[in-house]
């Protein structure tokens, strides 16, 4: 270096002379780590797809190819780098309540947009193995949580396909206590308590049920299972 002048923080010279110099690198934020935690995942995808559409300043975080314009491409490019972290990475963060119908989604409108180049191909493969991995290969109705309860509990299950779904709660003497019109579901995990059957231990009259032994039966579509559950006052 030459003419290179030390100074303080405050513009303040430093006289000319031998000086130990520590330089500080900062590690590089792997490309769509938007939330700056050192690695690339659903949630980066997460707080792009927020901004879909949107126009927003120069140099920002959910702006991947910095055309000022949060498009399907900023998303894509986020997508083809889940998995990248950087050397100080902390672990994965779970992120709760994502549904299968909005990685559909994303991918339905990735192939849209596709121009064929390695980003698209790369971004479409990492959405499509992230969708396999919340699909379920068989239905399931799950054990309610907590269990013994009250008064409420909540009820997962799980979809290996789109079904209608209802969840149907009997006492010991086999007599009807609450119906539980869930609706139609996408196939998916329904295990986080956004996402479970809840029930607040009432009846279809809206009474506080006794303590006691209940039965709840899931049916969706050709599925069916009971299993049983505990109140306890």
């Amino acid at each position: 270096l030459q003419n290179f002048e030390f100074g303080t923080v405050t513009g303040e010279s430093i006289p000319a002379g031998p000086h130990q110099v520590r330089i500080v690198v900062e590690g590089q934020l792997a490309t769509g780590d938007v939330n700056r935690d050192g690695r690339v995942s659903i949630l980066d995808l997460i707080l792009i797809a927020q901004q879909l559409g949107r126009r927003v300043s120069t140099g920002s975080a959910v702006d991947l190819n910095r055309d000022g314009v949060v498009s399907i491409l900023d998303l894509i490019l986020a997508a083809q780098g889940i998995g990248n972290t950087t050397v100080s990475a902390a672990p994965a963060t779970e992120v709760a309540g994502i549904g299968s119908e909005m990685i559909e989604t994303w991918i339905a409108q990735a192939r849209l947009e596709d121009d064929g180049s390695h980003p698209f191909k790369q971004g479409i493969e990492n959405l499509e193995s992230l969708l396999a991995s919340l699909i379920p290969e068989e239905t399931a109705l799950l054990a309610n949580y907590p269990n013994p309860f009250n008064p409420e509990t909540w009820i997962p299950y799980q979809l290996a396909e789109p079904a209608e779904v209802t969840l149907t709660i009997y006492d010991m003497n086999g007599q009807l206590v609450r119906r539980l019109e869930v609706g139609y579901q996408a196939a998916g995990m329904y295990q986080s308590r956004s996402r479970a059957a809840y029930w607040g231990g009432r009846n279809q009259l809206g009474e506080p049920v006794a303590s006691g032994l209940y039965f709840y039966t899931l049916i969706a579509g050709k599925f069916s299972a009971t299993r049983r559950m505990l109140i306890l006052k």
